[in-house]
């Protein structure tokens, strides 16, 4: 028997796992392969650039599947998210940020408003703008999230809680079957999975990142944002990213200010990305990447969380 809960019940999809729509990852192969999976695949679009857009919305349009696009709040703009939705996703995804500039319009496309939340001031916000679905992460999550969060156990009961009867995605450190069924008996209604995907056939990463994934361990991420003003990246102070180790994260942890104050550093930073000698982007993972030991094509990878969570509950006789 499948895992029917609001989640999988509102899209019309066979499993409560959705792909996180990481920018620089998630592109239209990957996610038309999530929703090939029975699973919800987001396109990560962050900023909106109109010629990547222009580029992967077609390919997961074409599966005729339920899909769906996230945007970084702070970056978007409008516009770009009017492009998106002449596509007709199911859903958009709205991540770090102020959402109220985009929420009117998502609904009034037909799209379902999902709003991704790491405080529950946020939560209040998305509850308050008429959020169809509110994606709860925790801080073990890679890539971008709060400064000062809580982690994925104890944030996401909270935010059932405090928004219900919205329905609840867990976000952060879910990288296997086992994750996906902790996430249901906190009370959400299915998990957004990020870094597992980020390793699979499919996802929009450099090779070296992929690998760097398999061979990585959790005590090794860490929440930075080093790397951030390195890049020269305008990510709002209030976020930090969970990163596996770097060579400038080494010499300037701690010293962020003084990174900020040298544009030399950060000129050196895009040297040494051309030059091949560190990753074109910083190494986004989740605190559970110990679990992820392959590359796997991610239609199957869906189907094999699913099936690893049911067999969870049943043998916990949660079902």
């Amino acid at each position: 028997m499948a895992l029917s809960t609001a989640f999988t019940e509102m899209f019309g999809v066979r499993h409560p796992i959705a792909l996180a729509p990481m920018g620089g990852s998630a592109g239209g192969a990957l996610a038309a392969a999530v929703s090939r999976g029975g699973g919800l695949g987001f396109l990560g679009a962050g900023g909106g650039d109109r010629e990547w857009l222009a580029r992967e919305v077609p390919i997961v349009a074409e599966a005729e599947l339920p899909w769906g696009v996230g945007f970084l709040s702070w970056a978007a703009d409008i516009g770009a998210v009017e492009t998106a939705l002449e596509y007709g996703p199911k859903a958009v995804m709205l991540s770090f940020g102020d959402p109220s500039p985009f929420a009117a319009r998502v609904r009034a496309a037909g799209a379902a408003l999902i709003i991704q939340v790491t405080d529950l001031e946020e939560a209040r916000q998305a509850v308050d703008l008429g959020a169809d679905v509110i994606v709860a992460q925790g801080t073990e999550s890679g890539g971008h999230g709060a400064r000062h969060g809580r982690s994925t156990l104890p944030f996401v009961p909270v935010v059932v809680d405090l928004v219900a009867p919205v329905p609840v995605l867990a976000a952060g450190g879910v990288a296997d079957g086992r994750g996906v069924a902790a996430a249901l008996v906190l009370g959400a209604a299915g998990a957004l999975v990020g870094t597992r995907f980020q390793a699979t056939a499919e996802a929009l990463v450099d090779p070296s990142i992929a690998k760097a994934i398999v061979e990585g361990r959790g005590q090794d991420t860490e929440r930075n944002s080093a790397l951030d003003i390195a890049r020269g990246s305008d990510w709002p102070s209030r976020y930090t990213a969970r990163t596996l180790g770097h060579p400038y994260l080494e010499q300037w942890r701690g010293r962020e200010a003084e990174l900020a104050a040298t544009p030399e550093a950060q000129q050196a930073y895009w040297a040494d990305v051309a030059r091949g000698h560190i990753p074109p982007l910083p190494v986004w993972a989740s605190e559970a990447i110990d679990l992820i030991t392959d590359l796997p094509a991610a239609a199957g990878l869906v189907a094999a969380l699913a099936r690893q969570a049911e067999e969870v509950l049943d043998r916990a006789g949660g079902r």
